[in-house]
């Protein structure tokens, strides 16, 4: 993959991302500043997910720690759990609120 399709694809990542977040309800604020997410949440914790194109891997960066994420069978895959990106967002974002989070 060159640097132009894994921008397209962590772009439709971070739309997701975004989207989840506006449909849920839930009190997130998200700004995106360059390459950078970052997800803040009522008690001012945060959960930061950003592109490193030299490795073409998607990370994240939240209380539970650093996790990296690979394009694996067209699924950006957690290196270290075997998670999606989507599904351990959701699972991080449910920790920084400490509540369940009705996601779409």
């Amino acid at each position: 993959m060159n640097d132009t399709e894994f921008h397209q694809l962590v772009d439709v990542q971070m739309q997701i991302i975004e989207e989840m977040i506006d449909d849920s309800g839930a009190d997130i604020d998200y700004e995106t500043s360059g390459n950078v997410m970052t997800l803040e949440f009522e008690d001012r914790s945060q959960i930061i997910i950003n592109r490193q194109e030299p490795m073409k891997e998607i990370w994240l960066a939240s209380k539970s720690g650093g996790f990296h994420f690979a394009l694996v069978d067209d699924k950006w895959t957690c290196s270290k759990s075997g998670l999606e990106l989507i599904a351990m967002v959701k699972q991080e974002c449910e920790k920084h609120c400490a509540e369940e989070i009705e996601w779409q």
